[in-house]
């Protein structure tokens, strides 16, 4: 939420505007957001008597019947928006799909909209109540590793357009945020490993003892889905704990400063320079964490030849990454996609690259003044690298599938770059018919709920 308190005053010429605006929101670590017993969720509802919640199918499925269940407990109302969001469907058509809902609910000014699911969701619903009535409040329910750990700190909302990933957005923060790290436990592993890249960027350029904490307890923390897997309370919850709000602390710490990204140099940035284009140019997209970390990965390799990551650093890190399952290259990471990547990001960083590399592991250094030469030859160096390490420096399951965006309806794969699907269930809950629609190319509209076509659930 946010305040602005501004002052006019005259000018010989004609007026001064000169305005400061507070902004302030909170995060709750709350393991069973939904259970009855924690009201915490229902008591920001409690004035309006209903929500509107916007969410991610897959989460949908599995905690949908729960939410409602809360929902009825606490004597609220509630209307859910399904949507199915990959990279590809991060788009202006989704967006306008949540503002029909939004509409059709009739949300009133200052009255929160829900939004449950992983970061894609939160930045294309949290950028639909950006722009309605040009400020609308919203409630984040973060449900992936990236979504609880990354998205869930920036206050940074998009869609986007084009082959850029977020070419539009805003900046619209949250009036509260809950960290129910509980939804790992049916967090797909690909989905685990892919938010994993997010901790190792974090750490190893600004929180070394979290760096630490990755490299000694990295497959078994994938394996648990960060010890929640299990009722173990054992070592791996513990340091997952530790982590997870090391993690989230460090990032807010640095971010706070900067929420609206007036200072360029952003230590968050590591892994972001070159990924933001060669994430969406394979012909499936790249999942976010493989994307970045092909380009943290580089960007090691790059410093290492500057004497900025000592040796063993240098390997450290890499074969963080790879015990990981995560990607350090692939084949169309080359220098057309290197030189265009960096022409892009020089326009979004105000004309400098600003890459930030780990020097030493721990802490941060910024790169402006890198030559294409270097930068090829850094890349033929990490391509010569990579023929070490298994797969030859590809991921693990790299590649977004159903489990990124429920692209998978009655056990039937949906090609989500070729068909916009549109779900009909009756009242009862159960589907009663299924329909393609003719209209929209890279993604979903909606998921219309009980016949509404707007997608909502009575």
């Amino acid at each position: 939420m946010s305040d602005l308190k501004a002052t006019v005053s005259e000018t010989i010429d004609g007026f001064h505007v000169e305005g400061y605006e507070k902004i302030e929101y909170d995060f709750t670590f709350l393991d069973g957001v939904f259970e009855p017993q924690n009201p915490q969720l229902a008591n920001l509802y409690e004035r309006w008597g209903r929500c509107l919640a916007v969410m991610d199918r897959n989460i949908y499925v599995l905690y949908g019947d729960r939410m409602q269940k809360y929902f009825d407990h606490h004597g609220l109302e509630l209307k859910i928006h399904q949507t199915m969001i990959g990279e590809k469907a991060k788009s202006l058509e989704t967006f306008t799909s949540i503002v029909d809902s939004m509409t059709d609910f009739g949300i009133i000014r200052k009255e929160p909209v829900l939004v449950v699911g992983g970061g894609l969701v939160t930045d294309v619903a949290g950028f639909a109540c950006a722009a309605y009535r040009r400020n609308t409040n919203y409630i984040r329910i973060p449900t992936t590793v990236i979504g609880l750990i990354d998205a869930s700190v920036s206050i940074k909302v998009a869609v986007n357009y084009g082959n850029y990933k977020n070419r539009l957005g805003a900046y619209h923060a949250p009036m509260h945020t809950f960290l129910d790290f509980g939804f790992l436990r049916t967090l797909p592993e690909a989905q685990v490993r892919n938010g994993f890249a997010e901790l190792i960027k974090i750490s190893s350029c600004a929180h070394l003892r979290t760096f630490d904490l990755l490299d000694e307890f990295c497959e078994r923390l994938i394996a648990t889905k960060f010890g929640r897997s299990t009722d173990d309370k054992g070592e791996v919850k513990k340091a997952a704990d530790e982590i997870n709000r090391n993690g989230i602390y460090e990032m807010l710490k640095l971010e706070t400063p900067n929420l609206h990204e007036i200072g360029l140099d952003r230590v968050i940035a590591y892994g972001h320079t070159w990924s933001p284009l060669h994430e969406l140019t394979p012909p499936v997209p790249l999942r976010h964490g493989h994307a970045i970390s092909i380009d943290m990965a580089y960007s090691a390799t790059l410093a290492n030849n500057r004497g900025l990551l000592s040796d063993d650093e240098h390997r450290r890190l890499l074969n963080l990454f790879s015990r990981a399952g995560l990607s350090m290259d692939h084949d169309l990471f080359n220098e057309e996609i290197l030189d265009k990547a960096t022409q892009a990001i020089l326009k979004t960083r105000d004309g400098l690259l600003r890459a930030a590399v780990p020097s030493p592991l721990g802490s941060c250094k910024f790169l402006n003044d890198v030559t294409n030469e270097e930068m090829f030859a850094a890349l033929r160096r990490h391509k010569k690298l990579m023929k070490e390490y298994p797969r030859v420096g590809a991921g693990v399951e790299a590649y977004v599938d159903a489990s990124d965006t429920g692209y998978t309806i009655n056990n039937k794969p949906v090609d989500p770059q070729t068909h916009a699907q549109k779900l009909v269930t009756g009242i009862d809950g159960k589907e009663k018919k299924s329909v393609f629609s003719d209209g929209i190319l890279n993604g979903f509209r909606e998921i219309a709920v009980n016949g509404y076509p707007n997608g909502l659930r009575n």
